[in-house]
């Protein structure tokens, strides 16, 4: 725990990736490989899942600091994070215990925590607190929470792995994808000259593509490019080994969740491995993204949601075919392969059509098409193109659609995180219906690092009322979103809800009455079809 600790501390301060680097990779070279293990699961965002109800740490920081709920409150509002909080309000004493490992504190202590009853889970995190140094008690209450920001993303963590192994950080990212569990022989085989070999599961590192800003004719003859809508649903990959696998971009395994799409990939040969995107799919007409949602986290799929919203992968690309890995090939050749491919297989799995054009004027004139097809905009891909990992510019480009704007009221703030954990950085809008404001979307995206600032001094000196963290601002300041869609929703106040919503402009210009009406976004929601 002292050696993990130490690397947090020196993540924590600096703001240099070469060394955030260069203290990860010293880690991973000297650490045990148990610990190495647990660090690089942490370190890479994931965490332990429902190990401690939220409310045994509540009530064990005000029993412990003896302090009001209200004072509690007020120090989390303050510092953004409660696992820091606790740590600041415990006593500093402690660290006269034996020193452990990182792998021994996880899984001989922390991990049993699970199946404990709320009063021995009380007495043991007491326990080890009198064990550790305040700040290695920092280090456990972010596992414990889950909350483990310190700055430094996993395309840093993958790069320093990458360079202790002595592999291309592509490689290392693609031995990390799927999931694997911690251990000592895991780390091992990461470092191994052939890597790990234990999962058939496994999905590869997506590929992303850039946002588009410049004319398109910027990158040359048209005939270079393979076009595509760019389609508005959860990007996934499908594997098909021993079994069927489909993943989310987010490495959530959602197979279960998609029955039809697990049925359709037993019929691929074994060793097939497509990338593509999960839509709502019914009558030969893509749907909307709102009915893709009727079946996200839905614990039972019942028959009628089933009936309702039909879903289909729409596949763009072969990554492995008859169990060979084809990435570096060019993309005219792994779709050609895709094409005969999916002319075998039918039913859901379907091929995503090139968008064909004389010339860039001609595609331009298609993507203004976009939104009545329920697709964001184009993907333009170069035809030589390999399937690459992360976000390479230069390739791969994503010509979207001009986005919906709306000008808004902020009626609300909300603390960030981490290190902007003492600021109001996060905000919620509303638009006017029937004399009110109607909350409409929540926002954080878009403002300068200098209009936080002012931003949150002007919060601090209007605030109106309090809820916990939250404060109720004079409802004054006009912004001018973005969003990409928009849907009815049942489950909003304002009867629908906006898809990715962004702050465009602080409008100082206007005043809260020149904000748009509830009416105007209601006509905008197109029937679902």
């Amino acid at each position: 725990m002292r050696r993990f600790t130490a690397l947090y501390e020196a993540l924590d301060r600096t703001t240099s990736t070469n060394a955030k680097v260069a203290a990860l990779s010293a880690y991973f070279r000297e650490a045990p490989p148990g610990d190495a293990a647990w660090a690089l699961f942490f370190l890479t965002g994931r965490r332990l899942k429902r190990l401690l109800p939220s409310a045994v740490l509540h009530e064990i920081a005000l029993e412990d600091t003896g302090l009001p709920d209200w004072i509690l409150s007020e120090s989390y509002a303050a510092v953004g994070d409660f696992a820091e909080t606790l740590a600041l309000l415990l006593d500093a004493g402690g660290g006269h215990g034996a020193s452990r490992s990182l792998e021994s504190w996880i899984r001989d202590l922390v991990l049993p925590l699970r199946d404990a009853a709320a009063a021995q889970q009380k007495t043991a995190l007491r326990a080890f607190w009198s064990e550790l140094s305040p700040a290695e008690r920092l280090v456990l209450n972010k596992l414990v929470t889950g909350e483990m920001r310190v700055g430094v993303s996993a395309t840093l963590v993958v790069r320093a792995v990458a360079e202790v192994a002595g592999v291309a950080p592509p490689v290392m990212a693609h031995r990390l994808m799927g999931d694997w569990e911690p251990s000592g022989a895991f780390f091992l085989s990461l470092r191994a000259p052939e890597g790990r070999a234990d999962d058939d599961s496994r999905p590869y590192p997506f590929y992303l593509a850039s946002p588009l800003e410049d004319p398109a004719e910027s990158l040359g003859p048209r005939e270079d490019w393979i076009a595509e809508w760019k389609w508005d649903g959860i990007r996934a990959q499908l594997v098909r080994r021993q079994e069927v696998h489909l993943w989310s971009r987010g490495e959530e395994l959602i197979t279960e969740r998609f029955p039809e799409l697990r049925d359709a990939g037993r019929l691929l040969p074994a060793g097939t491995v497509l990338d593509g995107e999960v839509l709502a799919f019914r009558d030969g007409t893509v749907q909307s993204f709102a009915i893709l949602q009727t079946r996200i986290g839905r614990q039972k799929l019942t028959a009628k949601i089933l009936a309702d919203a039909p879903a289909v992968l729409m596949t763009y690309d072969l990554l492995e075919d008859a169990g060979h890995d084809i990435r570096e090939r060019p993309l005219h050749e792994r779709r050609a392969r895709l094409t005969a491919l999916l002319a075998q297989a039918g039913g859901p799995l379907r091929l995503s059509p090139s968008v064909e054009g004389d010339g860039w004027s001609d595609l331009a004139g298609q993507r203004a098409e976009s939104r009545a097809r329920h697709v964001e905009g184009l993907m333009l891909k170069h035809h030589a193109s390999p399937y690459r990992s992360g976000r390479p510019r230069g390739e791969w480009w994503k010509w979207k659609i001009a986005p919906y704007t709306l000008d808004t009221v902020m009626i609300y703030a909300h603390p960030g995180h981490g290190r902007r954990a003492s600021l109001f950085t996060d905000y919620t809008f509303a638009v006017w219906h029937e004399g009110a404001l109607v909350p409409i979307a929540r926002a954080y995206s878009g403002l300068s690092d200098a209009e936080i600032l002012e931003l949150d001094g002007w919060i601090r000196r209007h605030i109106r009322d309090r809820f916990g963290p939250v404060r109720a601002v004079e409802p004054v300041q006009v912004f001018e979103l973005a969003f990409e869609n928009i849907a009815r929703s049942a489950r909003h106040r304002s009867g629908i809800a906006v898809r990715f919503p962004r702050i465009l402009r602080w409008r100082k210009d206007k005043k809260p009455e020149d904000a748009d009406r509830l009416e105007s976004l209601i006509a905008l929601v197109k029937p679902q079809t």
